[in-house]
């Protein structure tokens, strides 16, 4: 198994990101046609509660393993780079058991706080059912039983989840990002056909009850993990690493240090985690309240904005923040490895090819979907009145979460901690302190009044960005002026496409179109769009700035880089 440089290493971990998004968005409609709007609250219920369960039981230990397993490799500390994932991974076993155990034993009380404390009205939105319906059904006592068995089966995906994100974890700062990518395509891809293939036999030839066909599609995440996890382990395996002794450096560093070690790197991703969800607390508890008192929205429209803002929207935003996912995968592991050398210059490099790369593809999406935002909320949700209209500006949020990301593993790569914490701090409470006083601004000034609450979104994520590369400049005496000259020609790039894109729409409008149709306009406008965008940026030279010939051949030919 071979090494991947930085560059492909983000190539090919970004590819395999949105394969697995795409794969996740796309099941979802065959699904809820089989299981029908009972069984995708059910589904929905329980793995919402696995989703937080599985987080929990990771606590940020794979990043943080990527982290410490790039360092002590770097530094020729083959010892104590396997005691690292040992250590790492009996801590991730433990709370993996823990929380499978407690989902087991605690199933029937989670089902009864859900049934209890469910948003009714935004289930019956997001399955398209009628309220009162969903409410009847709601109040139904055997649908505890029905949750209680599926939350119980999601239990059993935990422990294998939890494995192979540290296997993933080691192998990444180890600069094997192709198997540790190619895994997650493996596991989403086994995850569906039996979610698709399971509830279609348990549904239409079988005939078992709705609560054991949902089970059996919950079951896909544990199935979908082992086969990932054997891939895993056979690629993990053809390292031939053996136990070596430790050298005299690195008996002086002692399990305790270690421990405090792994603790110092897992918190501030923890704190990241924490900080990027309360953006969307922010809007759960102000969005709502401000509609309906300053603008006299109606609860149920207010409550249906909310739910574009908080749920709907940003899972169209998945495939632009993929690009940003796929960059960390391979950036925290390479800035670490650069920084602990000393090679100042490399590290300098890559925060700016980073940026470039990150700002070249998401803008053109972004800009592109604002653009097409009416048939794009077609094809996915159908024809809605706020949907386009939240979506045109939330999209933008993509971009901004992306920079702010890359930004904030930047300054982790770099240990500088203290500047971490700061910047995700500020730019929470900035977005917390601002949120009602925008929409309350945009209102005055005859906008939409929940822009405002985007435009605040994305000033708080502003902030955080602005320190964290303010920080790099004054430690790194680096310079972003080449960054910021090509930044600006991809927005003229963008604007040249949009006049282009509307141009088209007067010869083929983008509205009043069924869900098909809708889906060819937006791959007919997403082409030239594409053209006009690559062709603008590539005579400008812009295009081999971002990303550049030399590094194109770095994607599309591995090099054999053992260290």
């Amino acid at each position: 198994m071979k090494k991947d440089n930085f560059l492909r290493g983000a190539f090919v971990a970004t590819l395999c990101i949105i394969i697995t998004k795409i794969l996740g968005v796309l099941y979802v409609i065959p699904f809820y046609s089989i299981i029908g709007s009972k069984g995708s609250v059910i589904y929905g219920a329980a793995y919402n509660v696995y989703a937080i369960f599985l987080n929990l039981s990771t606590i940020g230990l794979p990043l943080a393993i990527s982290k410490m397993v790039s360092e002590y490799h770097t530094l020729g500390y083959e010892y104590t780079k396997q005691k690292v994932y040992r250590l790492a991974g009996r801590v991730m076993v433990f709370t993996s058991i823990v929380m499978s155990l407690a989902l087991l034993l605690f199933a029937p009380l989670l089902a009864r706080y859900i049934i209890n404390f469910y948003d009714y009205t935004e289930i019956a939105r997001a399955v398209g059912a009628d309220l009162l319906a969903i409410t009847n059904l709601m109040s139904g006592a055997y649908l505890i039983k029905e949750i209680t068995l599926v939350i119980r089966v999601s239990a059993s995906a935990i422990l294998f989840v939890t494995l192979i994100s540290m296997i993933r974890g080691y192998l990444q700062g180890m600069k094997y990002i192709q198997a540790s990518s190619v895994s997650q395509v493996l596991e989403q891809f086994v995850r569906v056909v039996v979610i698709l293939l399971g509830s279609y036999l348990c549904m239409k030839v079988f005939y078992t009850s709705l609560g054991f066909a949902v089970s059996i599609a919950v079951l896909g995440a544990t199935l979908g993990a082992i086969a990932a996890l054997l891939y895993l382990s056979i690629k993990k395996h053809s390292l031939h690493e053996k136990a070596v002794p430790p050298t005299k450096e690195e008996e002086k560093i002692t399990t305790k240090y270690l421990c405090k070690k792994i603790v110092s790197y897992t918190l501030p991703l923890i704190v990241m985690e924490l900080v990027g969800t309360s953006f969307q607390l922010v809007d759960m508890f102000t969005v709502v309240t401000t509609l309906t008192n300053v603008a006299s929205y109606t609860l149920l429209d207010a409550s249906v904005i909310m739910n574009i803002l908080t749920t709907l929207g940003p899972k169209l935003n998945v495939i632009i923040v993929a690009i940003a996912n796929g960059m960390v995968t391979s950036l925290l592991p390479s800035l670490t490895s650069d920084y602990v050398k000393g090679n100042i210059e490399e590290v300098k490099k890559k925060i700016n090819k980073s940026l470039k790369i990150i700002l070249y593809i998401t803008l053109p999406m972004a800009v592109g979907l604002s653009f097409l935002a009416e048939p794009v909320w077609n094809v996915f949700y159908g024809n809605s009145f706020y949907g386009p209209k939240v979506f045109v500006v939330s999209i933008f949020t993509a971009v901004f979460a992306s920079v702010y990301t890359n930004a904030i593993v930047m300054v982790q790569s770099l240990s500088r901690y203290k500047t971490m914490y700061i910047a995700l701090l500020s730019g929470f409470f900035f977005n917390a302190c601002m949120n009602i006083p925008f929409m309350i601004l945009f209102h005055k000034l005859g906008l939409t009044i929940y822009h405002g609450n985007l435009f605040a979104t994305m000033l708080g994520y502003s902030v955080t960005i602005v320190i964290c590369l303010v920080d790099m400049k004054r430690t790194l005496k680096i310079s972003y002026r080449d960054t910021i000259k090509h930044f600006f020609m991809m927005i003229i790039a963008c604007m040249i496409m949009v006049l282009i894109l509307t141009g088209c729409s007067y010869l083929i409008p983008l509205t009043g179109h069924s869900r098909m149709m809708s889906l060819l306009i937006v791959f007919l406008y997403a082409l030239i769009g594409a053209i006009i965008y690559f062709g603008f940026t590539y005579f400008t030279k812009t295009l081999d700035a971002a990303i550049g010939k030399e590094a194109i051949r770095e994607v599309f030919h591995k090099k054999n880089n053992r260290e």
